[in-house]
C-alpha cells in the first residue's frame, strides 16, 4: 500500500440502496463505485430481510462526489418502490447517502459537498432531496426517523405539506424512486449486532428499546430486535453514531445486563462494516483494566506517514 499524500483529502461516504435480494441489481449499483481513480470500494452488505445493502467507500472528493451521484441514477433506474418491500424503512431507491471528514478534510467542507451532491441529484435525475445531520434545515430533519416517517407509501401522501416536503425539488416524491437523504456528520455511524442466547424475539425488542436513545436510552444509538433465521437467534441491532461519546463497551454492559434479566446469554457481537480503531481500544482499555496505554503502543500507528 502506497503512503497517503499529506495534502490529499478523502471523505468516508456509507450510502444505502433499497434492494438486498436481486444479486443483478445489487452488483449495477454497487458498480458505480468500482474501477475509479481516486476512489475505493471497502465493502457490501446485502440484506435480504431488510430489503436493504449498505455500501462502505472513501475517496477524494471530486471522484467519490462524481461516483455517489451515479450510484444514485442507477438505483433511480432498477428499483421501483412502488414494488420493493422490506422491514427497515425507507423512503428512496438510494435513500441515504451520509458523508463523513477522513483525511485532511474538515466537517465543513463535507456539508458543501453534501449540498453539492444533493443538488446534482435532482438536476440529473429529477429525484427530490432532503438533508439531514450537519446539513438539516430545522432541527427536526436532524433525525431520519423524523424524515422517514411513514416510509415512502406514507411521505408521498403529506410530501406536499411545508413540513414534510422535499428541501430540493418539488413538493412531492419521484413516483417511483422516492427521494434521497444526504447528510453530512463529523464521525461515521458503526452498526453493531449483540447476538442472545434465545430466539424470543421480544426480549431482543424489549432490550433494543431500553438501549435506544428515543425510548430513554442512549441518545446517539437507534437499535431494534432482529430475529437471524439462519441461527435461530435474534439480536439488538444498533446503529451507533458517536462511539466516542457512548463507547461500545458500555452499551454492551447494558444489554448483557438487561439479557441476564431473563436468564439468556450474549453469545456474540457483530460489527457490520468498519469502525474506528479507537472504538476497540476503549474496550480493551475496559475490560483489561489497562494503566497508561498509550496509542503508540499499537506497533501499526507507526506506518502511518512512512
Amino acid at each position: 500500500m502506497e503512503p497517503v499524500e499529506t495534502k490529499s483529502k478523502f471523505i468516508h461516504a456509507v450510502p444505502n440502496f433499497s434492494e438486498g435480494r436481486r444479486k443483478e441489481v445489487i452488483e449495477a449499483i454497487v458498480e458505480q463505485l468500482r474501477n475509479i481513480e481516486g476512489v475505493k470500494l471497502i465493502d457490501y452488505y446485502p440484506d435480504a430481510d431488510f430489503n436493504r445493502t449498505v455500501v462502505e467507500v472513501i475517496g477524494k472528493p471530486d471522484p467519490l462526489k462524481e461516483a455517489l451521484i451515479n450510484m444514485a441514477g442507477k438505483a433511480g433506474e432498477l428499483i421501483n418502490l412502488e414494488e420493493q418491500r422490506g422491514s427497515h424503512p425507507r423512503i428512496g431507491s438510494l435513500d441515504t447517502i451520509p458523508i463523513f471528514p477522513l483525511v485532511n478534510i474538515s466537517l465543513e467542507e463535507c456539508v458543501t459537498i453534501a449540498e453539492e451532491i444533493g443538488e446534482e441529484i435532482f438536476k440529473r435525475y429529477q429525484i427530490p432531496v432532503y438533508f439531514s445531520g450537519e446539513n438539516a434545515r430545522n432541527q427536526m430533519r436532524k433525525s431520519l426517523d423524523y424524515i422517514r416517517k411513514g416510509q415512502f407509501e406514507g411521505l408521498r401522501e403529506v410530501a406536499h405539506l411545508p413540513e414534510r416536503a422535499p428541501d430540493i425539488g418539488p413538493a412531492a416524491l419521484h413516483k417511483t424512486a422516492g427521494a434521497t437523504i444526504v447528510s453530512s456528520a463529523l464521525t461515521g455511524l458503526v452498526a453493531v449486532n449483540v447476538i442472545l442466547g434465545t430466539s424470543d424475539l421480544n426480549i431482543a425488542k424489549t432490550i433494543a428499546q431500553a438501549v435506544r436513545g428515543p425510548s430513554g436510552g442512549f441518545s446517539t444509538i437507534r437499535s431494534m430486535g432482529m430475529y437471524f433465521a439462519e441461527r435461530g437467534q435474534v439480536a439488538v441491532s444498533m446503529n451507533m453514531f458517536d462511539t466516542q461519546k457512548t463507547p461500545l463497551y458500555r452499551v454492551f454492559n447494558l444489554i448483557e445486563a438487561e439479557a441476564n434479566r431473563y436468564g439468556v446469554p450474549v453469545v456474540g457481537t457483530q460489527i457490520v462494516g468498519t469502525l474506528p480503531q479507537e472504538a476497540l481500544v476503549s474496550c480493551a482499555e475496559y475490560f483489561l483494566k489497562l494503566e497508561k496505554f498509550n496509542r503508540d503502543q499499537i506497533i501499526e500507528n507507526h506506518l502511518v506517514g512512512l
